[in-house]
């Protein structure tokens, strides 16, 4: 098992640990579960991981609340970010196609809010806790299993 602790002060500390945690949640596939409250700073970190591993622009990375799921395609990695926040039961979970998704040879699932389904607990890989301190100040820890 892997865990690591990580600090961050601002929201570009938080987009610069990007390629630091995408280096660590390589090779694929893997399912992570994103904890931490509303505003702890999960789609940041994303959009960090996103730029590290697609070469994507960290603006073009948003929070896939409405929409689910985001997929991001690069050269050695098929990225997919979920929201589950709206989601209330697993019927609805089974429609996204999580286990299509993490089953891809490439794949990097990072779900936030998976935590709500034990399904998604129970395939998780590992996960990534982050709290919010005072003012910009994030704590993020790392656990693959």
């Amino acid at each position: 098992m892997l865990v690591k602790r990580f600090k961050t002060r601002s929201v570009e500390g938080t987009l610069a640990l990007g390629p630091n945690m995408a280096e660590k949640l390589m090779p694929t596939p893997k399912l992570i579960l994103l904890r931490g409250e509303l505003g702890a700073g999960k789609t940041t970190l994303v959009k960090g991981i996103a730029q590290a591993l697609t070469g994507v622009d960290p603006e073009e990375v948003t929070s896939p609340t409405f929409t689910l799921v985001h997929e991001y395609a690069g050269p050695k990695v098929h990225l997919y970010h979920l929201d589950l926040y709206r989601l209330e039961k697993e019927e609805e979970l089974a429609a996204l196609g999580i286990d299509e998704m993490a089953s891809q040879p490439d794949a990097l699932v990072l779900v936030e809010w998976g935590d709500k389904f034990q399904s998604v607990i129970q395939r998780a890989s590992g996960q990534i806790m982050m709290r919010a301190n005072e003012l910009d100040e994030r704590e993020i820890f790392l656990e693959i299993l």
